[in-house]
């Protein structure tokens, strides 16, 4: 555990190696991963201007080296580098439109529709429309995009036997990118 919801934001984090979950946990236990960070991510920092307190928990979800950043020296920094400023509020704006849409996401789309938008996600980021490969378990998966391990089991089959993809352990090929494209746009899987 690196923090937890309602600690106070004395300071900000980034991921030097490994991968950090952001998550929420409901009053029954159920996880919500609001996002997964990877090396050079930061994490933890808007409370952090505000001088308030974290509003959710982070967690390594593998063997990690974090940074610590200090809020007051920070605050130091940012005074005599604006630029460093711009490319923080450059990054957090980015987030922001990442997470609105996937509050879209869990709110709007049925369960086929985000993992097609999750698998597209990743075809971006990893920089490959051919082939992907998960970064986390089916489990974190499904806590991330608001299902069951299961579910995503099973969806992953159907879009194998639709010719969208093939699924092998953690690799996704990707056979038809514009049916994956309509599926997230739809939500409809035959």
């Amino acid at each position: 555990m690196i923090f937890t919801e309602g600690d106070k934001a004395d300071g900000f984090y980034i991921v030097e190696k490994g991968k950090v979950k952001v998550f929420k946990l409901s009053l029954d236990g159920k996880e919500q991963i609001l996002h997964i960070y990877g090396p050079g991510n930061t994490f933890g920092e808007v409370p952090v201007f505000e001088g308030k307190h974290f509003p959710a928990s982070a967690m390594a979800i593998e063997k990690s080296t974090i940074i610590f950043l200090e809020r007051k020296k920070f605050v130091s920094v940012l005074t005599e580098t604006p630029q460093l400023g711009m490319n923080m509020l450059a990054d957090l704006s980015r987030r922001l439109r990442e997470f609105t849409i996937q509050i879209e996401n869990l709110s709007l789309k049925e369960v086929p529709a985000r993992l097609a938008a999750y698998i597209l996600t990743l075809a971006r980021e990893q920089h490959n429309e051919k082939q992907v490969t998960l970064p986390i378990s089916k489990v974190q998966l499904a806590n991330l995009i608001g299902t069951t391990p299961e579910t995503i089991s099973r969806i992953l089959k159907k879009m194998a036997a639709s010719s969208l993809i093939k699924s092998k352990a953690k690799t996704i090929i990707i056979q038809d990118m514009e049916g994956l494209l309509e599926l997230s746009a739809s939500g409809r899987l035959a």
